[in-house]
C-alpha cells in the first residue's frame, strides 16, 4: 500500500497545484481519442474479441470501481461531531471554543504539565488541516488530546498521533485513535504512561498509506 500512498504524495505535491491546466489537457485528451476512436471504429475491435472486451470490463467492474470509491469518496463526503469539552482536573472544564463576546476565557491550565496546545496546518495545498489540538489534563495522571473547530482533508483509514516531532509523524507516535470525523470538536484519550513531556504535536495521519495529512505542534499556553 506504500506505493498507493507514494502516488496519492505526487498528486498532491506536483499535480493537485497544477489541477486547471491538467484538468485542460485531459478534456483535450479525451476528445481526441473519442475522435480516433470513432474514426478507427474501436467498438468493431471489441465485437470481434468479445471474452477480451468482456473480462477488462469485468475487472473495471469489481476491481476498478470499488478501489475508485474507497480512495476518492473521502473527497467529496464530510461527517461531523461536536463532543463536550472534558472536565479538567479540580473539576472546572475546559474553555469552549467560542466564548461569549466580551466575555473573559477562564483558565485550561493541566495540573501536571501546564496548557499545551497548537494550530493545525496540512501536509500541503492538497491535504489542508484547521483548527486547535489541546491536551487536557482530566484527573491526576490522565490525559485527552482535544480537536477544536477542526478541519481536515478527508481521507481514508486516518488516525489521529501524539508525536515526538513537532513537525509530524515520526516513529514512536503514540496511537490515539481512529479520526471520528474530518470536522468538529472531539477528544481522544491518552493511554496511561506514555511520556508526554516528549510530545512534539498531535498529527492526522493516513495508517494505510502512510501519508500525512496534518500536523499541530504541541506549545505552553
Amino acid at each position: 500500500m506504500e506505493f498507493i500512498g507514494d502516488l496519492e504524495r505526487l498528486f498532491a505535491t506536483e499535480l493537485y497545484p497544477n489541477r486547471i491546466p491538467i484538468a485542460i489537457g485531459g478534456a483535450v485528451i479525451i476528445v481526441v481519442l473519442a475522435i480516433v476512436a470513432r474514426r478507427r471504429r474501436w467498438d468493431r475491435v471489441a465485437r470481434r474479441h468479445p471474452r477480451a472486451a468482456g473480462a477488462l470490463a469485468a475487472f473495471l467492474i469489481l476491481f476498478g470501481l470499488p478501489l475508485a470509491w474507497y480512495l476518492g469518496s473521502p473527497l467529496f463526503l464530510s461527517t461531523t461531531v461536536d463532543e463536550p469539552p472534558p472536565v479538567i482536573a479540580g473539576g472546572a472544564t475546559p474553555t469552549p471554543s467560542s466564548p461569549p463576546p466580551g466575555a473573559s476565557a477562564p483558565s485550561t491550565a493541566p495540573s501536571g504539565m501546564g496548557a499545551r496546545s497548537g494550530s493545525f496546518t496540512g501536509a500541503d495545498e492538497f491535504h489542508f488541516g484547521r483548527g486547535t489540538a489541546r491536551l487536557i489534563e482530566t484527573a491526576a495522571g490522565g490525559y485527552v488530546v482535544r480537536l477544536e473547530d477542526f478541519e481536515v482533508r478527508n481521507g481514508p483509514d486516518l488516525y489521529v498521533y501524539l508525536s515526538p516531532s513537532a513537525d509530524g509523524y515520526v516513529a514512536g507516535a503514540v496511537e490515539l485513535g481512529r479520526l471520528k470525523a474530518d470536522t468538529g470538536n472531539q477528544n481522544y484519550d491518552v493511554p496511561a504512561g506514555v511520556d508526554l513531556a516528549a510530545a512534539g504535536s498531535v498529527v492526522i495521519w493516513c495508517k494505510q498509506f502512510e501519508v500525512l495529512f496534518a500536523t499541530a505542534p504541541l506549545l505552553p499556553t
